[in-house]
């Protein structure tokens, strides 16, 4: 690799990196005043234990040689020795790269468990979290590993095309999204919920973490053609218009709606623009990334009331903004991938359905193995640590409870 290529991927990598803290500002600003610093720690949180298990044992099962097809081996090179001796420089940047991803990916759950989890069982669940749904889903995907059945020559689907996740549309967003729905029906819901307003309290750090999260995005996106060269132009140019276009269609859906165009919306339409256009950047031209943000934002929009009908509280929207709009974004590519970018079309390009199939298969995996294995996960701490704060410490508020101070006087 070449100077110029090294330095944009360490530099993709640290904008990877500040996701999660812009991820803590658009969470925390979600949250209420009581809890704003514990939904903040459990993203630093995630970046602590999530490096931790990334070094020990993710990296070697995300990238590590393949047991029997099915996951890297957890041995393949603890603490990355192996690999910073080795001194290739592509090797140690993918290492690195790839912890950003799982750090950012587990914090993403944190959403749907606000103002209830314990912050000590939230951090084993972290780590455990990784290890054992992060990395092998990686691996998967990404690697060699059993979903590359889905792929060319692969014995479930012979020489078909995909299946396509760029920058992790099934490894991130439709992985994290599952979690947290399993999580917050491990949980239960919050006190008061349906029956009291649970507003954000601080809608400009909503936005601040919005914009933070937008611009740590493209070292997300461009950033996965791990070089600086037309694919990271391409990625570059579909996140920008997706995220913009998605921004009009959360909007939209509000004003019919609702008769109001509001900032929440706003920052929650950029999220969801992003999360659609992640695994199909490289794949789509820039008509196909504004019809896949356009119907995130409107998807998603429509899709964070559903926990009110059926009764599960994700208490900031993981399931309606990354699992819906993380699964139209892997489903859009086999309708809209241009096949002159990325080598196989979509049903609209003239490809057929064979593409949306794969696609589909490859979400399908994805959704059942992470709904299993969190909820193993779960259930474990659930039976032996506990999972949930009393009641009491809820209502009096988490932050003081699990860690001795307040963001604001008032909220004493």
């Amino acid at each position: 690799m070449d100077s110029g290529n090294i330095a944009w991927l360490l530099t993709s990598a640290s904008l990877v990196l500040l996701m999660t803290p812009g991820l803590a500002f658009f969470y925390g600003g979600m949250s209420r005043g009581k809890s704003v610093l514990n939904m903040m720690m459990m993203s630093f949180g995630a970046m602590a234990v999530g490096v931790l298990a990334w070094i020990t044992f993710g990296f070697s099962i995300s990238a590590g040689d393949t047991m029997g097809d099915i996951i890297g081996n957890p041995m393949y090179d603890f603490g990355l020795i192996d690999t910073l001796e080795g001194g290739d420089a592509m090797a140690i940047i993918s290492a690195g790269f790839g912890a950003t991803f799982a750090i950012i990916t587990v914090a993403l759950i944190s959403g749907s468990v606000a103002d209830r989890m314990k912050f000590g069982s939230w951090l084993l669940f972290a780590f455990l979290w990784v290890i054992l749904v992060y990395a092998p889903v990686s691996h998967w995907v990404w690697g060699d590993g059993f979903a590359a059945l889905l792929g060319p020559d692969g014995p479930w689907f012979g020489s078909l095309p995909g299946p396509y996740d760029f920058a992790g549309g099934t490894v991130v967003h439709i992985n994290a999204g599952v979690a947290g729905l399993v999580m917050a029906l491990l949980l239960g819901v919050r006190k008061g919920f349906g029956k009291e307003p649970m507003r954000p309290h601080n809608l400009p750090f909503v936005m601040l973490g919005a914009a933070l999260l937008w611009f740590g995005w493209f070292g997300f996106n461009a950033g996965s053609a791990f070089a600086a060269d037309g694919f990271a132009a391409t990625a570059w140019v579909n996140t920008t218009v997706a995220t913009g276009i998605a921004i009009l269609g959360w909007i939209l859906v509000e004003k019919i709606r609702d008769g109001k165009a509001t900032s929440l919306g706003a920052a929650s339409g950029v999220v969801a623009g992003l999360v659609a256009i992640t695994p199909a950047c490289a794949s789509l031209d820039p008509i196909g990334a504004a019809i896949v943000g356009l119907l995130a934002g409107v998807f998603s929009a429509l899709a964070v009331g559903l926990k009110y009908k059926f009764g599960y509280d994700d208490s900031l929207d993981v399931v309606g903004v990354h699992l819906v709009s993380g699964l139209w974004g892997t489903l859009a590519i086999g309708l809209l991938a241009n096949g002159t970018i990325n080598g196989d079309a979509g049903l609209f390009y003239g490809g057929g359905i064979t593409l949306f199939g794969v696609q589909a298969a490859a979400a399908g995996v994805t959704i059942v193995y992470s709904a299993i294995a969190t909820l193993i996960i779960g259930l474990v701490i659930k039976y032996t640590i506990g999972l949930r704060v009393s009641e009491e410490v809820e209502v009096s508020g988490i932050d003081l409870a699990e860690h001795g101070e307040t963001a604001y006087e008032e909220a004493k």
